[in-house]
């Protein structure tokens, strides 16, 4: 009864090791990855004489990279930060989580932003953080945080 015992234990135990060498790791928001994203998106807001506070950040909304260009207004740091916070706490662009606060679809998050400018980076279908930018028109703002997402594959 105890060789059995052993054996099925060692069988589980072989098969979780077994599991965890073979389970792919879900991506994650890499330095290389964020300075692409902020290349980019810095790239587009220059193109249009925006001067803009960047941030991407990882899953957690704990920042990776950040640039605040020249003449970006010192409120944007703030606002750009907060629009990355609401991206990672409800897993959608700022500007569709306005729309949906303001139609009571969902909950509104605490110093949450309501317009656009804050945008989700997905990798493999995985949530992988966020890509803000703050200074210009809240539309412009996500002009160029998309560019920042096309770079990294979205």
């Amino acid at each position: 009864m105890i060789i059995k015992m052993c054996k099925n234990t060692l069988l589980l135990v072989g098969l979780v090791f077994s599991s965890l060498l073979t389970a792919q790791e879900a991506p994650v928001m890499t330095y290389e990855l964020a300075e692409k994203a902020i290349n980019a998106a810095e790239a587009e807001a220059r193109a249009n004489n925006w001067n803009l506070t960047l941030i991407v950040t990882d899953s957690a909304g704990l920042p990776v990279m950040l640039r605040r260009m020249d003449g970006a207004s010192p409120r944007s740091y703030e606002i750009a930060t907060r629009k990355a916070m609401t991206v990672i706490a409800s897993g959608m662009t700022t500007a569709e989580y306005g729309v949906k606060v303001q139609a009571g679809e969902v909950e509104e998050i605490e110093n949450g932003i309501t317009f656009a400018g804050g945008v989700p980076v997905f990798l493999n279908g995985d949530l992988i953080g966020s890509i803000a930018t703050s200074g210009a028109r809240a539309l412009e703002d996500e002009i160029a945080s998309n560019a920042g997402v096309m770079a990294i594959g979205n």
